[in-house]
């Protein structure tokens, strides 16, 4: 395989990788942030979440997932 080939199946390849690398990350951040809400309230039992607490958090998923997607500007 020439230099000119490894270089176009190394750059199709990269995709992938990202995208297990961000669900393995996605999927640990997920089950830390579950650990900490069942951490908080052990001692009354199951928390109990408004739509407005609901609301901030999407919002502040959203803000995130913005700020990510702009990592690559």
């Amino acid at each position: 395989m020439s230099e000119q080939e490894f270089e176009i199946v190394e750059s199709q390849n990269w995709q992938p990788r990202v995208l297990v690398v961000g669900a393995v990350i996605g999927a640990l951040v997920g089950v830390g942030a579950a650990y900490l809400l069942i951490k908080s309230n052990e001692q009354e039992g199951p928390p109990q979440i408004s739509a407005g607490e609901g609301v901030k958090l999407g919002v502040l998923v959203l803000g995130l997932l913005r700020s990510v997607s702009s990592l690559g500007e």
